[in-house]
């Protein structure tokens, strides 16, 4: 049985899985090059939300509910605000409203003045909307300071260059201090897993791309006890998908659009400026509880595999597992929990590999 694994990486699933590893014997080696959980696992909130367009996900998502309750019974906090997450608009809706059924969830029709009660701070809206009472905004600063506890002195502040599999087993790790050799190793870098892929002759079909949110405090003298999640698809306020979720105990709210934008260094233009002005301008139109001039931008790197934008996939090689996708935060007790689970094993479950395109609507995943 493998029993020392380094763990590349220590944002959500990184900590996840190290955690997860050391539940079940093995000896971990932490390794990140910045401050744990601040690169794509950076801000201040992420929204659990159940609804996938591919129900494996969703199965994914239930599990990882059952987890996250796990996570607060250990730390004796609550991780996941109790407030739920809403969809409004045609496509949210009916994304959400297949699963309406499945005693995982808790999902309600709901009336005008029911959606103003969930979230006060929108303007009015008459259209199709439900909420899952069972979703809600996670605190990931909270959550990321407990997980760095539970891993313990095992966390090196090293940079890591290089994963080669050895044929007769184990994978060579070559850091910023030199060469280690390991059992087995996960590597969950976010935009470096790639870098890292490609040095154990893996490609990762996978570029980098910038997102941009804004975080805007309540309006002067407003103050709410219940603010929950939103994503909107009903285009009703300018634009044809955004999202938002509460974060710093509903003194302020996370704003963004589903857009994102590739970075060229030499250009002279910023596409993130422009994003985050059409945000302002979502936010002046659809929620007049906010204050747009008071809005804190925030940047961070995605990185979307060419199947979905949800898609997620576990590729190896040898001794050594890679992973990627985007908004992995909900999934990563689950995740954590399966990349564990197949240094246990020596392989990755087959639902999970590339080939199953883990994500996609099942039309397009077969």
């Amino acid at each position: 049985m493998t029993t020392r694994v380094a763990v590349i990486g220590a944002g959500i699933v990184g900590l996840a899985t190290a955690r997860a590893l050391e539940r079940r014997g093995f000896t971990c080696l932490l390794f990140e090059q910045g401050a744990p959980g601040g690169g794509q696992s950076a801000g201040e909130s992420r929204i659990f939300r159940h609804a996938h367009n591919d129900p494996r996900q969703f199965e994914l998502a239930v599990r990882a509910r059952r987890d996250w309750k796990e996570w607060e019974a250990e730390f004796g906090v609550q991780l996941i605000s109790p407030d739920g997450a809403m969809a409004i608009g045609a496509e949210s809706v009916s994304r959400l409203e297949k699963y309406a059924d499945d005693p995982a969830v808790r999902v309600r029709e709901m009336t005008p003045e029911q959606v103003t009660r969930a979230l006060p701070i929108l303007a009015g809206y008459d259209g199709p909307a439900l909420i899952d009472d069972a979703a809600g905004a996670i605190l990931t600063r909270l959550t990321i300071a407990h997980l760095i506890e539970s891993v313990g002195p095992n966390l090196v502040p090293e940079r890591v260059e290089s994963v080669v599999p050895r044929p007769e087993g184990g994978v060579e790790v070559t850091s910023s201090f030199g060469s280690r050799d390991f059992d087995a190793v996960v590597v969950a870098a976010g935009t470096g897993t790639p870098a890292l892929a490609a040095s154990a002759d893996i490609n990762i079909p996978s570029e980098p791309r910038a997102h941009v949110r804004l975080t805007f405090p309540l309006a002067s003298g407003v103050r709410e006890p219940r603010l929950a999640c939103i994503q909107d698809s009903s285009g009703a306020f300018g634009e044809a998908a955004a999202y938002g979720s509460p974060v710093r105990g509903n003194r302020s709210y996370a704003v963004g659009l589903a857009l994102s934008a590739e970075v060229d260094s030499e250009s002279p233009e910023d596409p993130l400026s422009g994003l985050a002005e059409r945000t302002r301008a979502y936010v002046r139109e659809a929620m007049p509880g906010l204050d747009p001039d008071g809005a804190v931008p925030f940047q961070r790197w995605i990185t979307e595999l060419p199947w979905a934008a949800d898609g997620l996939a576990i590729w190896q090689e040898g001794d050594a597992y890679f992973v990627a996708g985007h908004n992995l935060f909900k999934l990563a007790p689950a995740l954590g929990r399966t990349l564990a689970d197949s240094v246990v094993s020596g392989m990755v479950e087959p639902g999970f590999r590339p080939e199953a395109r883990l994500g996609a609507p099942a039309l397009e995943a077969r």
